[in-house]
Order: C-alpha cells, then structure tokens, then sequence
C-alpha cells in the first residue's frame, strides 16, 4: 500500500507559530450512528462560542449570515444531515465523521489507517485549510467552517476512533435499562439522556467543569486527539463483560464524555483562533 502522505493545512502568516493541524486517520466502513447525537454537537459548538477572539468571532458571523440559524451551534448538526439535503455530498462525505486505528496501543500510522485520505482527520485538514484561505470564495469557507465544527465534535467521541470490526460499537449489542441498544448510541446519546437535562442544563454542567484543553494547539492536533479517544474506547471495561449496562457503568462513564465534550468545545475554540483570529 502507498503511504497516504501528511496533510497540513495553510494558517495565516502570523500564526505560522500555532499547530497544524494535519495527519490522516480512518476506518474502513461507514458508521450509520452520528457522534454524539443532535445534543451532544450542539453542546461542543456553544460550548466553544465563548472562547473565540473577537476577529474569529467576526468571521464565523460573516461567514453564517443568511443561515437559518448563524451560530456554531445552528451549524453544527449540518453534516450529519447531508444525507437527506445533499445525497451527493452526503454520500462522499461518509468516511470523514470518524477514524479507526488499527494498532492495539493507538498509534496512529497513515499508509495503514487512512486509504484514500477518507477519514475524520484528513478531512479536517482540508476543511480547515478551505477555511483558513482568504482567497477561496465565501460559500467554500461557509461549508469548511461547517465541517470543521462538526468534525472536531466527532474526533471527541471516542467510538469514532473505536474499532473497525465492530464498527465504532454499532455492532456491540448491549442491553441497556431493559431494551436492546448498542454502544455507539450509548454514548451518542444515551449517557447524555438518562440524565434528563435539557441543553441549558447541560451546558450549565458542562461550563463548571476545569478547563482542560492545552494551549496553544500542539503540532499533529486531531492525530492527537484521535489516539486520545481511540484509547479510551480500548481501555479495560470500556466494553462491559456481558453486554449489560447498568448505572454503575453510566456513574463511571459519564464524566469521560463529560470531560469529551468539554475538551471537544475548548480545542475547537482554539482551531477556529488559529485560523480566523488576530495576531498573537
């Protein structure tokens, strides 16, 4: 097999000091599931709403007028949607909602894990290298920023970095309060649910946790963040034995996601200021 060469995306010459993002990642099947659900995308885009500089924020407002709902937030479910308002892009854009790491420790290795360069972190590459170039056109940035909102959320996930052979975990059946589900749902949305907070709430929660995302991003940023996730899907008792999930497994679990989805809002704060704001 060729090796998939790094992707690195452009930043704009003051930021030549920031990290790139860049590297590819893959899995070799379409995940029918969507990270994190509706709430959970939602929740990572307000969640990095606060954080952006002023010359970033600007940018993202410009770049949305006209939207039916001009906010990270309003955006952020929008490529999951592809399949019922664009097929066409929907379809070819399948692969790049998640990767898979094919080494039990999740090291990442391109010529191995991203054929094609279909996988979450390439496309992020190239969207945030779109988004980054003043001299594409505004309905070309428009749908970068889209998929760099999305996509970041998606790396955050860990089943989106879970394994290839049973798909991300939408082939791990589990049994959960009674009814049949499986463990990408789970942590989609189940987790989420049984908490029965709306998204005030949740946002509340989830803006008194630490920070904890590093400053600036590091050199290889979604290559990190993927063997990040990848190695919490592979720790021992991720899967539970029996396929039973009961709410020990949700007290044990839940702040992960919790801590995720926190990690997910902060670091794509810092993506969009990498490639939107002003000088250092």
């Amino acid at each position: 097999m060729t090796a998939t060469a790094p992707v690195s995306f452009p930043l704009p010459r003051r930021r030549r000091g920031l990290a790139l993002l860049c590297l590819p990642l893959a899995f070799a099947i379409a995940l029918p599931a969507q990270a994190w659900g509706p709430l959970g995308h939602r929740l990572v885009a307000r969640l990095a709403e606060p954080g952006l500089d002023p010359q970033a924020r600007a940018e993202v407002e410009r770049l949305l007028q006209g939207e039916a709902d001009p906010t990270l937030a309003g955006i952020a479910n929008w490529a999951d949607n592809l399949r019922g308002s664009d097929p066409e892009l929907g379809k070819r854009s399948a692969r790049w909602h998640y990767v898979n790491i094919a080494d039990p420790d999740c090291h990442y290795d391109a010529a191995r894990d991203c054929p094609g360069g279909n996988c979450a972190v390439e496309a992020l590459g190239k969207h945030t290298a779109i988004l980054a170039d003043r001299t594409q056109g505004d309905a070309a940035r428009r749908q970068a920023l889209k998929f760099v909102v999305h996509l970041v959320g998606d790396l955050h996930q860990p089943l989106h970095a879970g394994r290839g052979e049973d798909r991300g975990g939408n082939d791990y059946q589990v049994n959960w309060r009674g009814k049949g589900s499986n463990m990408h749902s789970l942590w989609d949305s189940g987790m989420l649910n049984s908490r029965r907070m709306d998204e005030e709430r949740w946002l509340e929660r989830l803006q008194a946790l630490p920070a904890v995302a590093a400053s600036p991003l590091p050199e290889g940023a979604p290559r990190l963040w993927a063997e990040q996730s990848c190695r919490i899907a592979a720790a021992p008792g991720f899967y539970p034995p029996g396929h039973a999930i009961g709410e020990a497994y949700v007290e044990q679990h839940l702040p992960t996601a919790e801590k995720q989805l926190r990690l997910g809002g902060e670091r794509l704060a810092a993506t969009l200021n990498a490639v939107l704001g002003g000088t250092d």
